[in-house]
C-alpha cells in the first residue's frame, strides 16, 4: 500500500443512553495501535441525516441534500470501516441503516469490520449488516467482535459497568482476527481504488 490506510470507527447508535461509546473507545485505541493504520472515529451524532430522501441512490444520480453530500463527503474518505453497533430487535439501529442508505459509491469496494453486542452477542444484527454491505459492494471482513453473556454484563451499566479491560482477555483473540483480516482486505482494495481515483 503506497500510504496508509484511512480507517472510521463507526459508532452506530444515537440514544442519549447508549452504550456504543465504551465498546467504541476500546477498539479505537485498540485499531490506533496499529501504527500503519490512521483511525478515526466517526459519530453519527456529528451528523444530522435526515431520513433517506433522494430520488434514487447516488449509484444512478447526485444525492441533493447538504448533509447527505457532506456525508458522502467524509465516508469517501476513508479506505475502511469499523462498525460498532447494539442490535435492535435482531437488527441494526434505523439510524445506522439510514447512514449506510445515504452514500453508495462511497461504500463500494471497502473492506467493514463489525463490533457488535447484545443478548446474542449482536450475532443477527451483525449478519444483517454483513448483507447490506454485500448489497453496498463493500467486503465484509470475516471475524467480528460479540460482546454477550457474562462479559456484557460486566462492562454494562445495567450491570457491573466496569472498564473494558476487565474483560478484554476474552475479545482480543476475535478482535485480533478481524483486525487482521480488515487489513489483509485493505492490502487488496486500495490499489483498487487508487487506480479508480487516478
Amino acid at each position: 500500500m503506497a500510504r496508509k490506510p484511512r480507517i472510521a470507527v463507526i459508532l452506530g447508535s444515537t440514544r442519549p443512553t447508549r452504550f456504543v461509546d465504551k465498546p467504541g473507545k476500546w477498539i479505537f485505541d485498540l485499531a490506533s495501535q496499529r501504527p500503519d493504520w490512521d483511525v478515526e472515529m466517526v459519530d453519527l451524532r456529528d451528523h444530522d441525516l435526515p431520513f433517506f430522501d433522494e430520488i434514487a441512490s447516488n449509484l444512478w444520480m447526485p444525492s441533493q441534500n447538504p448533509a447527505a453530500l457532506a456525508w458522502q463527503k467524509r465516508i469517501g474518505s476513508f479506505d475502511g470501516f469499523i462498525v460498532v453497533t447494539p442490535e435492535y430487535n435482531r437488527s441494526i439501529p434505523a439510524v445506522l441503516k439510514n447512514a449506510l442508505d445515504q452514500a453508495y459509491v462511497e461504500w463500494n469496494h471497502k473492506p467493514l469490520a463489525v463490533v457488535s453486542y447484545g443478548t446474542t452477542g449482536g450475532a443477527r444484527a451483525v449478519e444483517h449488516l454483513r448483507t447490506i454491505a454485500i448489497e453496498l459492494q463493500m467486503v465484509p471482513v470475516r471475524a467480528a467482535v460479540h460482546i454477550l453473556g457474562s462479559e456484557f454484563m460486566r462492562v454494562h451499566p445495567m450491570g457491573a459497568n466496569e472498564g473494558m479491560e476487565q474483560i478484554e482477555d476474552k475479545l482480543l483473540p476475535s478482535a485480533n482476527a478481524m483486525l487482521d483480516g480488515l487489513n489483509g482486505w485493505l492490502g487488496m482494495t486500495m490499489p483498487g481504488q487508487a487506480k479508480k481515483a487516478a
